[in-house]
């Protein structure tokens, strides 16, 4: 049987041959710009695969994400930039130089130390690299999802000292923008009510914070959860000959209740 180390450079030689001359034609013409969007596509698949528990398909799916990976190495050597050697390089000694309290003298007593240091020996590798950002959230990528985002600054913002005291101070802040919305929706233009929207969304996330939930995930069972229900009045009125068209607020409504239950 091969090794999954025999197996990643069967993947990487699989990639190589694809990209050669005489390879596949749509891989032959990719770049770096074009497949982003699939890396993004398959990260997501991975985590739908994830929260349905469907574990032969979070192994399928992790394989599309590992092909990601290799695809972007492939281009990188080509263009003798670096090669997946490099990265696998980048990341072993990371792991090892981050982790002090595993690989070397260091100590952790729990998960929160964990963080700390990780996030000290981070910021002192960007200065030795000469790459200390300028302010505190420089770090934080500004093209990543902006709920994933907001989630990202505020945590910053709040390990400097910027933050709430309770979660009841959040909600109350929370009740502020509702009202800042209401009044916007009857007197503001579309760029005020947009920021307003906003505000609210933001303020969410940091309650979230507050109360432990990754907002992100709990949205995206909410949307499954609604997919679910949906599909039920769908289903149900299908039993009955009928289309959404053809049906009103009111008996969907119903079902909806009837899905609930």
């Amino acid at each position: 049987m091969s090794t999954p180390g025999e197996k990643f450079q069967q993947l990487v030689s699989l990639m190589a041959r694809l990209r050669a001359p005489g390879g596949c034609p749509w891989d032959r013409e990719q770049t770096f710009d074009t497949i982003k969007p699939y890396t993004l596509e398959e990260t997501y698949e991975v985590l739908d695969a994830i929260d349905r528990h469907d574990w032969n398909e979070v192994a399928e799916e992790l394989g599309d994400l590992l092909l990601q990976v290799v695809f972007y190495a492939q281009m990188a050597e080509e263009e003798k930039l670096f090669s997946i050697g490099d990265s696998l390089d980048a990341i072993n000694q990371k792991l090892i130089r981050r982790h002090p309290h595993v690989f070397g003298n260091g100590s952790a007593e729990s998960a929160g130390d964990v963080k700390r240091i990780w996030g000290e020996i981070k910021a002192a590798e960007k200065k030795d690299k000469g790459k200390a950002e300028s302010g505190l959230l420089d770090s934080v990528p500004r093209a990543m999802p902006a709920l994933v985002e907001a989630q990202q600054v505020s945590s910053r913002a709040a390990g400097a000292g910027f933050d709430w005291e309770t979660a009841e101070q959040v909600i109350g802040k929370l009740h502020e923008e509702l009202a800042e919305l209401d009044e916007a929706r009857r007197n503001a233009s579309q760029a005020e009510l947009e920021g307003e929207i906003g505000d609210l969304l933001f303020v969410l996330v940091n309650l979230a914070r507050f109360v432990k939930v990754d907002p992100e995930q709990a949205l995206r069972r909410t949307n499954a959860k609604f997919r679910e229900r949906f599909a039920y009045i769908e289903r149900k009125l299908g039993e009955r000959g009928r289309k959404l068209e053809d049906s009103n607020i009111a008996e969907m409504e119903e079902l909806w209740q009837e899905a609930k239950r």
